[in-house]
């Protein structure tokens, strides 16, 4: 099993409505993921919401990807999502900024996709969410085709390019970017799964409760004949809580604070696409506290999150393991976490959690994409007569007849 982070641009209470405050948490974030890259851990996943106040404020993730794809040397860093809906972001500018952002960060990028969080989003631009399922299922597959052909043309029910255009850049090297969807509803995974894509998925029940979606996902895969990109992706990424420092005390005090929840009631309140969980508690209302030790022992039993020590962690963290999970991923910063505690955590974890269950140094998504194979010749239309050019500059990378 592999792991990484999760950064939302998290930014609650009044801090949502000061610049300064703002820029902190953005610049933090950012060097979460550079933190992480010395300490094992080999994925940082980044959001992208729009007008999400106090819940996320990482509008546009992939300005900083680069960034942190040159101040590291191993890790991969992914979008969660890069939204595929036409009004949100264009499909041609979706090909040109992902084949980018592999060239920058030289095949450390992952293509994380969806639909939006939900309603307010989606009204940002204009957008129902009855739209995006099929907004997603026809710009997936085009912008895949924009990145083998060199003229490409397409009239379809959302976007049009009339006539023949070259996409640019191509990707980088062999394949392209492994392809991700974001799971919320059951439909979802056998979908991700028949495609041959992986899914990325959020854990708001009991870990074990996943188990029957995940199985449909490795059903999908295992049916899967024509995968969706270049190549099969088998993978489920899962996403939870962890509370990981030194003392097992300091641990289950931090999951114990004031405030711990206060997140998920603005999940409960912007995904309204997602199935609505049992007793949801809905910002402004008062997040549900932990209240004693017996209530933090039984949702750490049940896979809520993880906490203690990395001793401890090591126990509890099987169970994910147990139900499917090839990646397992933490939202930071966790409530009630002081910033250095965010960074002991991705330390402490990184050096004496993750060996003892990632010891191939190698990312599952790099294997995967060396088996890509194309689907489209260079040239779907004839190339017109008087084409013939005899000069070109001296230094050129590659001359006319190399």
């Amino acid at each position: 099993m592999e792991f990484g982070l999760f950064m939302n641009g998290y930014l609650p209470g009044p801090a949502a409505h000061d610049p300064a405050s703002e820029h902190t948490m953005l610049m933090r974030e950012i060097d979460y993921a550079v933190h992480a890259d010395k300490y094992n851990w080999k994925y940082a996943w980044y959001g992208e919401h729009h007008a999400l106040t106090e819940y996320s404020h990482m509008s546009a993730p992939e300005t900083v990807i680069g960034y942190i794809a040159a101040k590291t040397e191993r890790i991969h860093i992914g979008s969660a999502i890069m939204n595929l809906s036409r009004p949100v972001n264009h499909p041609v500018r979706n090909a040109e900024r992902v084949a980018m952002l592999d060239h920058v960060t030289e095949g450390r990028y992952e293509w994380g996709t969806g639909r939006g969080a939900g309603s307010h989003e989606m009204a940002t631009f204009d957008l129902l969410t009855s739209e995006t399922k099929a907004m997603w299922d026809e710009a997936a597959t085009e912008i895949l085709r924009m990145w083998e052909q060199k003229d490409y043309t397409f009239d379809g029910e959302f976007f049009k390019v009339a006539t023949p255009h070259n996409i640019l850049p191509k990707p980088y090297g062999i394949g392209h970017p492994p392809l991700w969807v974001g799971c919320g509803n059951p439909g979802t995974f056998t979908k991700a799964g028949e495609l041959g894509i992986g899914a990325i998925a959020f854990n708001f029940e009991p870990i074990f409760n996943l188990k029957g979606r995940i199985e449909a996902y490795k059903e999908g895969i295992a049916n899967c004949v024509e995968p969706l990109g270049q190549y099969l992706h088998d993978n489920v990424m899962m996403t939870n809580a962890v509370v990981c420092v030194g003392s097992r005390e300091r641990a289950r005090e931090i999951a114990m604070s004031s405030g711990r929840g206060y997140l998920n009631t603005m999940v409960n309140m912007y995904h309204d696409t997602m199935p609505p969980q049992k007793g949801a508690v809905k910002w402004p209302d008062t997040p549900r506290a932990i209240s004693d030790d017996a209530t933090l022992d039984y949702l750490i039993e049940n896979g809520y999150l993880l906490c203690g020590s990395p001793d401890d962690v090591l126990e509890q963290i099987e169970k994910y393991q147990d139900v499917g999970c090839d990646q397992l991923v933490f939202g930071i910063p966790n409530e009630g976490f002081e910033h250095e505690e965010v960074l002991e955590m991705i330390e402490l974890f990184g050096t004496k959690v993750i060996p003892q269950f990632d010891t191939d140094p190698e990312h599952r998504t790099t294997k995967a994409r060396r088996a890509a194979k194309r689907k489209y010749p260079d040239f779907a239309h004839p190339l017109p007569d008087g084409l013939d050019v005899s000069v070109i500059p001296t230094n050129a990378l590659i001359p006319l007849k190399g």
